[in-house]
């Protein structure tokens, strides 16, 4: 199976997609992930989680104007409607991923 573009996995049809850039090397990215796994168990069926590695995947990061890691943009249909740089609290980010599921 052909990997699919960065374009193929935000148009999701029928569910937000949240876009996690991180990096390996990145502390608060490390300390956020199981708040991307618990997020991504909640809604399970109702929003797809992809993690894009900054540093393997420049040209989405720099597409994105993706400055720090970890950013987290929401998808909702193709487009962009939400997005945060920084470590938050699961909690935040549950608030605002209910807007569009």
């Amino acid at each position: 199976m052909a990997k699919k573009s960065f374009q193929e996995l935000i148009n999701s049809p029928g569910m937000p997609v949240l876009v996690d850039f991180y990096a390996d090397w990145c502390g608060p990215c490390k300390a956020m992930s199981p708040v991307i796994q618990q997020v991504a168990s909640q809604f399970n069926g109702k929003l797809k989680v992809i993690k894009i590695n900054v540093d393997n995947n420049q040209a989405a990061a720099s597409q994105y104007r993706v400055q720090g890691v970890p950013t987290f943009i929401l998808f909702h249909k193709g487009q962009q409607v939400w997005r945060q740089s920084g470590a938050m609290p699961a909690q935040q980010l549950t608030q605002v991923i209910q807007q569009y599921v």
